[in-house]
C-alpha cells in the first residue's frame, strides 16, 4: 500500500521558547504542538495526568436523575438488572457497576444478551430473556440503549423503568428513558476544558460509581465513606483502550492511573488473564490492546460474553484460571475463523476491485460468522483502505458490521440508508446494522453515491502521519526516555512517528522469521548508524542507494542489551 507523507509543519520559535519554560525538549514539544497543546498549563496537565482533576460527574446530562433513581431502589430494597453488552467495554462496565453496586447493599443482577441469538443492545428478544430471568422492575442498560426507542416504550407500558448509561449517537427522537446518561446530549454548559464525549462506557461506569459514592457520602449511605473507587481504574482502563476511544483528556487521566492499577492488580481475573496471554511485566496499551481485550472479546464473538464477566467478578485464582484458560481457547478459535473469512473476502474483493470505483467494499455471505466481521472489516479495510462493511448470519435476516477512514461518517452514511436496513448504529469510524440478503446490493450501491460525493481519490490513500523531520544523532536513549512523557498513547494520540532524510544502509540486510518474512537493517546518517526492523516486509523491495525513512523510534532490549532501534513505517528514494 503507497502511503502519503504528512510531516506535521515544524514551528521552531515557537517549539524552542515553550521547550525553555517548560524544561522539556523541542523535539518533545514539537510533537506536543501537532497533537494541539500550544499552552503551558494545557501541556503541564497533559505531561502529569492526575485522578483529582476529574470534572464532577453530575456535569453529565441527566447523572442526577440515574443517582437518585438508583439511591431509591436500594432504600426501598428493589432489585435491579444490567443489561449490559458483550464487547470489553460492555463487560468491564457492567463488572464495574455489578461489584460497586454489591459493595454499597443494592440487590443486582447482570445480563448480557447473546450476539447470535438476540444481537447487539436493547433488542426486544433480548429484553425478554433477561426479564424471564430476572422479573425485576428497574433496568440499568450499559453501553446500549441510546437507540431503542420501541423496547424502552414498551417497557415503560409494563412498568419497567429504564436507565441508560451510554456513549453511542442517540437517535432522534430519544428514548423515553427515566435517565439517558449520555454525553452526547448536550455539552452546552461543560466547562472548556471537559470534554466527556470521548468517554467510552467503561469511563461512563466509573462517573456514574463516582457520583453514587459523592450523594452516598452526603445523605450518609452505609458503606459510601469508605468506598475506594480506585481499584476499579483497572477495569476502567481495559474497557476505554479496547474501545478505541480517544486517549485524550479525562480517558488519559482514568487509562494512566488504570495502567498502574493493571500492573499492580490482584484482582484475580486480570492476574490470571495476563498469565495466559504470557503478558510482560509491565503492561502498556498495545499489550492491554492486543493480548488482553481479544481474549475477553472471544467469548462474546462466538456467543456470550458472560464468561468473561465471570472471570473480572471471580474471587480466586483458583476460580479464575480455567475461565482464563477457555477464553484463550475461544479466541485461537475465533482467530481461525477470522483468518478463513478474511482469505475469502479479500479474494472476492481483489477479483473485481477498481480502485476508481470503489469508495466502499461491502460483501456478505451466509454463514459467515456475525461474531467476527467486525474484525474482518477492519483487516479488509487495512488492505485496501475504503470504508468496510462485512455482512455474514442467515437467511432472513443477516447482521453486519461496518469500520470507516477519516472523512466518512459510517453510522451518518447508514442513516441515509435506512430505508434498505433493519436495524442499524453506532459511530462515524464503526457501526452495525441488520440487513435482509437481497438489500446487500443496494446498500453497496448507495453507500458508493454518498461516498462519492464526500471522498476525493486522494483521501482513499492512506496518509501517513509524520511529527518532524530528525537527523539520526537527534534519536538516542535521552530523547527516547523524554518522548516517553506522552504515554500512554493511542486513538487521539498516537504514538511519535519520525522521518529522516539522505540515509544509506551500513551493512547487507539480514532476513528474519520462519519464512524470513522480517527485515533487519542498520541505518547510517552521518557519522550515527542505528538499527531497523521491518516487520513483514516480505518480498516488498528494500531500500538502496540514498533513501528517506519514515520511522517510529523505540528502545529495544534484547538479552540483556539495550539498542536504539527504528521500526520501518514505509521507504522512498531521497
Amino acid at each position: 500500500m503507497k502511503f502519503r507523507w504528512s510531516p506535521a509543519p515544524p514551528q521552531p520559535f515557537l517549539a524552542g521558547k515553550l521547550a525553555a519554560q517548560l524544561k522539556i525538549s523541542p523535539l518533545l514539544t514539537q510533537c506536543l504542538l501537532n497533537r494541539g497543546f500550544s499552552e503551558p498549563a494545557a501541556i503541564e496537565s497533559f505531561l502529569e495526568p492526575r485522578l483529582k482533576s476529574l470534572a464532577d460527574p453530575f456535569l453529565l446530562p441527566n447523572m442526577a436523575a440515574a443517582v437518585e433513581r438508583l439511591l431509591r431502589a436500594r432504600e426501598q430494597n428493589e432489585p435491579l438488572v444490567i443489561f449490559g453488552d458483550y464487547d470489553v467495554d460492555g463487560v468491564t462496565s457492567t463488572a464495574l457497576l455489578t461489584e460497586v453496586l454489591r459493595a454499597l447493599g443494592w440487590q443486582v443482577n447482570f445480563y448480557l444478551p447473546n450476539r447470535m441469538d438476540e444481537g447487539y443492545g436493547l433488542s426486544a428478544d433480548g429484553v425478554e430473556n433477561c426479564l424471564k430471568r430476572f422479573p425485576v422492575k428497574l433496568l440499568l442498560a450499559v453501553d446500549c440503549g441510546s437507540t431503542a426507542v420501541e423496547t424502552i416504550a414498551s417497557l415503560r407500558v409494563r412498568g419497567v423503568g429504564v436507565i441508560v448509561l451510554d456513549h453511542h449517537q442517540v437517535s432522534t427522537p430519544a428514548p423515553d428513558a427515566m435517565a439517558l446518561v449520555n454525553p452526547q446530549l448536550s455539552t452546552c454548559n461543560l466547562p472548556p476544558t471537559t470534554n466527556f464525549t470521548e468517554l467510552c462506557s467503561a469511563g461512563l461506569a466509573f462517573k456514574l460509581a463516582h457520583a453514587l459514592m459523592k450523594r452516598g457520602r452526603e445523605i450518609n449511605l452505609p458503606g459510601a465513606a469508605e468506598f475506594d473507587l480506585k481499584p476499579l481504574l483497572d477495569l476502567v482502563a481495559l474497557g476505554t483502550i479496547a474501545d478505541l476511544v480517544p486517549l485524550t483528556g479525562e480517558n488519559r487521566i482514568l487509562v494512566t492511573a488504570g495502567l498502574e492499577r493493571l500492573n499492580t492488580t490482584r484482582r484475580a481475573g486480570i492476574v490470571a488473564l495476563k498469565q495466559v496471554a504470557q503478558s510482560p511485566a509491565k503492561l502498556g496499551t498495545y499489550d492491554v490492546g492486543f493480548q488482553l481485550a481479544p481474549r475477553l472479546n472471544a467469548a462474546g464473538r462466538l456467543e456470550t460474553a458472560e464468561e468473561s464477566l465471570h472471570l473480572l467478578l471471580a474471587e480466586n485464582l483458583a476460580d479464575a484460571l480455567p475461565l482464563a484458560q477457555n477464553l484463550d481457547l475461544r479466541n485461537r478459535e475465533r482467530q481461525k475463523i477470522e483468518k478463513t473469512i478474511v482469505e475469502e473476502v479479500i479474494g472476492m474483493v481483489r477479483s473485481k476491485f477498481d480502485a476508481q470505483r470503489d469508495f466502499v467494499i461491502v460483501e456478505g455471505q451466509l454463514l459467515w460468522h456475525i461474531g467476527v466481521v467486525g474484525i474482518v472489516a477492519s483487516r479488509v479495510l487495512s488492505e485496501f483502505y475504503r470504508p468496510t462493511i462485512i455482512i455474514g448470519g442467515e437467511s432472513g435476516q443477516m447482521r453486519g458490521s461496518g469500520r470507516s477512514i477519516a472523512g466518512f461518517d459510517l453510522a451518518a452514511a447508514l442513516r441515509e440508508c435506512d430505508d434498505l436496513l433493519l436495524r442499524h448504529g453506532g459511530h462515524a469510524m464503526a457501526a452495525g446494522l441488520s440487513i435482509a440478503p437481497d438489500k446487500i446490493d443496494g446498500l453497496r450501491q448507495r453507500l458508493n453515491q454518498l461516498a462519492r460525493h464526500r471522498l476525493r481519490l486522494e483521501d482513499l490513500q492512506p496518509s501517513l502521519r509524520l511529527d518532524a523531520e530528525v537527523g539520526l544523532a537527534e534519536i538516542s536513549f535521552e530523547s527516547l526516555a523524554d518522548l516517553e512523557k506522552l504515554k500512554p498513547t493511542g486513538q487521539g494520540n498516537p504514538g511519535v512517528q519520525f522521518c529522516a532524510r539522505q540515509l544509506t544502509q551500513a551493512r547487507p540486510v539480514q532476513r528474519m522469521g520462519g519464512t524470513k518474512q522480517h527485515v533487519k537493517m542498520w541505518i547510517k546518517d552521518g557519522p550515527v548508524t542505528h538499527e531497523a526492523v521491518w516487520w513483514n516486509a516480505g518480498d516488498r523491495p528494500l531500500p538502496e542507494g540514498k533513501f528517506d525513512l519514515a520511522f517510529a523510534p523505540a528502545v529495544n532490549e534484547f538479552n540483556g542489551r539495550r539498542t536504539v532501534q527504528l521500526k520501518v513505517l514505509d521507504w522512498r528514494a531521497a
